[in-house]
């Protein structure tokens, strides 16, 4: 993700099984999201995932393996959904959550049989007829309506459906997902998705994954789309408007699909022509693209950020390289490999803009080494030291300017303490070890360390946990 609000230096630039529905909660999963925690005792799924950012995002007891979405748009706002939600009860539960802001519920049912339900805040609990076994897997449906409204983050800015002259521009991250669809809303829960989305007759709906179709009648055009791995719920979107869409597919076989506002075609143009040799340069750098499909969204907005939805990034107007490079790089370090705690969100952001310095160090610009001394000849007081990027504090930080441009300087540290070939294969390592899955920065010191054979606690307690302007060592 990038922003000028959250990233003072540059926009923000983020900021998300190959199956359809997977046969199996995988052990990591069970173990994020079974326990119930205080709040969970008995039978009774709890009503977050943990996080000490956002508490009551996600919830516990179930995962979600599967999202089926179908939505209803129409000209002034309103949204009628349905969510079909396939999961597996990862403890027994008589009673269990879903992240749910605003919108006004018609019903729920679980495996076909009405459910009670209550609203508490954000959350929607949900009592099923018949109390649910560990293991069990179960489907819930929920019909709602509403005219969605974003939730507004700690660090003041807009997060969720946001509402557009022309429809919605639809970024989730960190906590947007339940102002349209009621989720899981945690990275922590990875799912597949299936989405039919029905818009008047001239707007385009674009969502993650593949295009499967679109059918026009009566005024309205339904457009049918799926993403078959894993994606946290942040990361989905279902962006409206009116698009210029682009079609083709690269020679390594990825389908792309662009959908560009006509407002920002023209300034957008050339910098989306190089997206498949940017996939094709991060691919060699980082290891295969982890996706089937590829693209861009770009909405006129005036949000203020990008944001990596999966497979396909969506942009508040038309992006220049850097930003197209570091939403791209997030597809690998975000989307592909999630994040469990958003306290490791340096994780994600320090990664993608490292690959800025990469891009521009590799096609005639500055060394990453010159834009680190550039970064560390700032004093001691200004705002690039002002917290650790390896534990920021608080949700208000998580898309501040040292976890982005901190974060990236602790991989060009590690970088000069391993050499380029062994820190190359560091980063095709994490993205390979942890495709589709989850990491967290104790697997990625203890991954550099192996790969190395060196020592390297001290190295990044030095520059992703001590506070205040490291010392050059």
């Amino acid at each position: 993700m990038t922003s000028p609000r959250r990233q003072p230096a540059r926009r923000r630039t983020t900021v998300l099984g190959r199956r359809a529905v997977f046969a199996t909660v995988p052990v990591a999963v069970a173990a994020l999201v079974g326990a119930a925690g205080p709040a969970g005792a008995g039978t009774t799924g709890a009503a977050g995932a943990g996080d000490p950012y956002f508490p009551l995002s996600g919830n516990g007891g179930y995962h979600v393996r599967h999202y089926g979405l179908t939505l209803s748009y129409r000209s002034g706002g309103r949204l009628d959904g349905t969510a079909v939600l396939t999961a597996r009860a990862t403890q027994p539960l008589s009673r269990f959550d879903l992240d749910l802001s605003g919108l006004t519920v018609d019903g729920v049912t679980v495996d076909r049989a009405a459910a009670g339900v209550k609203r508490s805040g954000q959350e929607l609990v949900v009592t099923p007829r018949h109390a649910l076994r560990t293991g069990q897997d179960f489907k819930v449906t929920v019909a709602y309506h509403g005219t969605p409204k974003p939730v507004t983050d700690p660090d003041g800015s807009a997060d969720g459906w946001i509402p557009t002259d022309d429809g919605a521009f639809v970024a989730g991250e960190p906590q947007g997902a339940m102002t349209w669809f009621p989720a899981n809303a945690h990275p922590k829960d990875k799912s597949s998705y299936d989405f039919t989305i029905t818009v008047p007759q001239g707007r385009t709906a674009v969502a993650n994954g593949t295009l499967l179709g679109q059918r026009t009648a009566k005024g309205r055009t339904t457009f049918r789309w799926r993403e078959t791995q894993p994606m946290a719920a942040y990361l989905a979107t279902a962006t409206i408007g009116t698009f210029q869409v682009t079609r083709y597919t690269t020679r390594d076989g990825i389908r792309v699909y662009n959908a560009v506002d006509p407002r920002e075609a023209k300034a957008a143009a050339p910098v989306l022509k190089k997206l498949p040799s940017v996939l094709e340069w991060e691919s060699k750098l980082f290891g295969p693209y982890p996706f089937r499909s590829a693209g861009a969204i770009v909405d006129h907005a005036d949000v203020g950020y990008a944001l990596e939805t999966q497979t396909r990034p969506l942009y508040d107007s038309a992006p220049d390289i850097d930003t197209l490079v570091h939403e791209s790089a997030h597809q690998w370090f975000g989307d592909s490999v999630s994040l469990t705690s958003w306290k490791d969100i340096w994780l994600n952001e320090g990664f993608a803009t490292y690959a800025e310095w990469l891009y521009e160090e590799q096609h005639g610009g500055a060394s990453a080494q010159q834009t680190f001394d550039g970064l560390y000849a700032r004093p001691a007081g200004n705002g690039l030291w002002a917290y650790p990027p390896g534990d920021p504090g608080s949700g208000a930080n998580i898309f501040g300017t040292p976890v982005y441009d901190r974060g990236a300087m602790a991989l060009h540290e590690l970088r000069k303490a391993v050499g380029d070939r062994t820190f190359f294969a560091i980063l095709r390592a994490w993205a390979a070890g942890h495709r589709d899955g989850h990491g967290t920065t104790a697997q990625f010191v203890r991954l550099a360390e192996q790969k190395s054979g060196k020592p390297l606690d001290s190295l990044f307690h030095t520059w992703l946990f001590t506070k205040g302007k490291p010392k050059k060592a």
